[in-house]
């Protein structure tokens, strides 16, 4: 195995995918929820994320040419799913908990495409279209699953943030996860606007 790919690796999907601040949404969607329910929802996301991760990393240039999709659609649209999160977020609709389902918090934004956005699917293929053999594959495996533990080790123990900051704490985090998901998702946009104009222009 490629120790230096390895790292190369792990260090920009840790990068990209960004545990520190994935926490506060995390806790900003799965605080009001039981333990056990918030740490199942880290979990299925994490598994979500790796299992969209390993799908995108073998098969995703076929998935997208048979779609006739380009990355940067993929990005626009990872953008406006956000959107909809963040507003929610923003405006308190998020904060009853009898109206969430945890596996639906999982799934949708927590596993795609907070986890497994287009920034960590995009440097996967990257990543994979470099390998020129068996040790550079195990390598870029073993590095996105060490990426994910470490994601899974985060959100598992941020529990003990929501005892601190009790349901007062959790309301202003809300607010704040809100508007820092929203400035991701303009973000996530407004790139993909750039490469369509980009790649417009190129055609020219």
């Amino acid at each position: 195995m490629d120790l230096k790919l390895f790292g190369e690796v792990f260090v920009t999907l840790l990068v990209i995918v960004d545990p520190p601040g994935m926490m506060p949404i995390f806790l900003a969607l799965t605080g009001p929820l039981p333990a056990r329910d918030r740490n199942r929802a880290a979990w299925q996301a994490v598994a979500l994320a790796l299992g969209v991760i390993v799908i995108f990393a073998v098969a995703g240039q076929t998935i997208l040419a048979y779609l006739h999709v380009d990355l940067p659609a993929l990005q626009a649209a990872g953008g406006l799913l956000l959107i909809l999160v963040a507003l929610e977020l923003l405006t308190g609709k998020a904060d009853d908990p009898s109206q969430q389902v945890t596996s639906n918090i999982a799934l949708v934004p927590l596993g795609t495409p907070l986890l497994a956005g287009p920034g960590a699917i995009v440097a996967t293929m990257l990543f994979v279209q470099r390998a020129g053999g068996l040790g550079d594959y195990t390598a870029i495996a073993a590095a996105i699953v060490a990426v994910m533990v470490t994601v899974w080790i985060v959100l598992r123990f941020s529990g003990g943030i929501v005892k601190i900051l009790r349901p007062g704490g959790i309301e202003v985090l809300t607010r704040i996860a809100g508007l820092l998901l929203a400035a991701i998702a303009v973000q996530l946009i407004a790139d993909a606007i750039a490469a369509f104009v980009t790649q417009y222009l190129t055609m020219r």
